[in-house]
């Protein structure tokens, strides 16, 4: 067996809708049957109300019928079936318009003409009788295309069928379409992301906005003990003490992020499971406890997410964008705070100038150990810096002194920790969403419950979302020394009003926009988050030299 190759699965058989993606596409095909991936935009959505409409309209006349062959190896249901002299004729139903030939005559698209062909085939094989054409009804331009069944069309089915069993069995996507007018109508354009990955072969033109540009749905946070989440038919219940039951409809939902000592019961999680809503729980001290991994990100992309991250090239490779990435992102957040703050003195120019010597090491770097001192002394410089950076009216309980972890020794390190708390979780949740494995990842080493690919791709992130976020809100005068924090000796938390007055802070600037430096389309710092985990897994797939381009100006 190829080592591409996963067993064969027996002769399950193949859905008749499949072999029309496998026409219109083979990488949508494979997305779609081999790694179970579906959106439904609204021409899905057309599509079936236009079913619904046909149904009410021909009553009776309007026969469906599922069937099933396992000598064939295909399983569909036809649109309709019909007897027209003395012949069973099966019909398809289009919500578009026909192609057209050079002399203007209607014909039916490859991906249509296979379909049709492949109901008639079945037809065939699972009733045992002769059928000599199909029929495909464009409801746009209301046309009527007939399509022969002859021997050329039954030997075009079964080495469709047999294409289609090969890329079942490979763990290798197929290349992106040549094609580029059909990715603007594919529904998948935004998990396949192919004028990014054409950019990244040819950078010959400047890719098309395919990528959804936000997600609006709502991230709930639930932070009061003994508050629980529950389900009431289509909708998340929140029930807190003393205070009314909320209940919001589930598409509204995509994170539910769980603090302290809140709790949610068995059937909202099966419901978030369904729902596809992220799940995260956060401890009162603001640590990133874990989330709620439902595994539906096929086999054949772990795979090859395993593969490549037990290469040490590769490892290595990702390890030093990511170090040039978040060392780049510290300097220029130095040099800014430097302008802004007009703090010219030599000690901060002097810091920003070791920075820059360091970070043209890291392409040199031969290993990941090595990488890790880099890294170590950047970090170090960087933190040794900060403080520079906030102002001459910020009080002394808030300033920064250096880098304290688990627990926070002040408060400014109490609102780096939740905030670096919150990143991990959204960086997690889009890995999950995505569809790769967290704790298989390429330059953090597993060593606590935090997985090792979320502390990797957080790293892009720390400063834009989490440093800046904090050092604004510092000099800005927004915190309350006492009011937001709890101290509790050398052990610095922040207090119910200050979690949520950071929560609202982090949120809002999730939403803001960030333009991509090589891609050159702007997204908000949400969608971003889930794109770049998106180029990441193109980095393996030969589709890369995207990814960890993140660098603030």
């Amino acid at each position: 067996m190829n080592s591409s190759e996963l067993p064969d699965s027996g002769q399950e058989t193949l859905r008749v809708s499949a072999l029309h993606a496998l026409a219109y596409c083979p990488r949508l095909f494979y997305l779609e049957e081999v790694e179970e991936l579906y959106t439904q935009d609204e021409a899905v959505f057309a599509g079936r109300r236009l079913h619904v409409e046909i149904e009410k309209e021909e009553g009776d006349v309007y026969e469906s019928l599922m069937l099933e062959s396992e000598a064939l190896g295909l399983r569909g249901k036809v649109d309709a079936l019909r007897t027209r002299s003395g012949q069973t004729i099966p019909y398809e139903h289009k919500q578009g318009r026909c192609r057209r030939d050079e002399q203007n005559q209607p014909q039916a698209w490859d991906s249509d003409r296979l379909q049709i062909l492949a109901y008639a085939c079945l037809i065939e094989a699972a009733l045992g009788i002769m059928v000599t054409e199909g029929r495909i009804r464009y409801h746009a331009d209301n046309v009527l295309v007939k399509v022969p069944l002859d021997e050329q069309g039954r030997q075009q089915v079964r080495q469709a069928i047999e294409q289609a069993r090969q890329l079942r069995r490979s763990t290798e996507r197929p290349p992106v379409t040549s094609n580029e007018r059909l990715c603007v109508r594919c529904s998948l354009a935004p998990v396949c992301l192919p004028e990014e990955t054409r950019f990244a072969q040819a950078e010959a033109t400047q890719p098309m906005r395919l990528f959804p540009e936000d997600d609006d749905r709502e991230i709930v946070h639930v932070l009061e003990p003994g508050a629980c989440v529950g389900r009431s038919g289509d909708q998340i219940k929140i029930s807190r003490k003393d205070e009314p039951t909320i209940t919001l409809p589930a598409r509204q939902v995509g994170q539910i992020v769980l603090h302290s000592y809140s709790q949610i019961s068995t059937q909202a999680l099966y419901f978030c499971a369904e729902q596809q809503i992220g799940v995260h729980f956060i401890s009162g001290g603001g640590r990133y406890l874990g989330s709620l991994n439902t595994r539906q990100g096929s086999i054949q992309r772990r795979i090859r997410q395993y593969r490549a991250l037990s290469d040490s090239e590769m490892s290595l490779k990702l390890a030093r964008q990511l170090v040039l990435c978040r060392g780049q992102s510290q300097r220029r957040f130095l040099m800014r705070g430097q302008r802004n703050l007009n703090q010219a003195g030599e000690p901060l120019q002097q810091t920003i100038d070791q920075m820059e010597r360091l970070l043209r090491l890291v392409p040199q770097a031969e290993s990941l150990e090595r990488l890790l001192g880099l890294e170590g002394n950047l970090a170090s410089l960087y933190f040794a810096a900060l403080p520079c950076l906030i102002g001459d009216n910020v009080p002394a309980e808030l300033r920064f002194i250096r880098r304290s972890r688990r627990p926070p020794q002040d408060r400014f390190n109490a609102l780096l920790g939740f905030g670096y708390a919150l990143l991990l979780k959204d960086v997690v949740n889009s890995i999950l969403v995505v569809g790769l494995e967290p704790s298989l990842g390429f330059y953090h080493q597993p060593r606590t419950q935090a997985p090792p690919l979320g502390l990797d791709l957080m790293e892009i992130f720390r400063v834009p979302l989490v440093d800046m976020t904090v050092m604004g809100a510092v000099n800005r005068g927004q915190w309350d020394i006492w009011e937001d924090f709890e101290v509790r000796g050398h052990r610095v938390w922040l207090s119910d009003s200050g979690r949520r007055k950071f929560i609202n802070l982090y949120e809002r600037r999730k939403e803001e926009t960030w333009k991509h430096p090589i891609l050159k389309y702007s997204l908000t710092y949400r969608r971003l988050i889930e794109l770049e985990v998106r180029l990441l897994e193109k980095e393996w797939m030969g589709e890369g030299n995207l990814f960890g381009h993140l660098v603030i100006r």
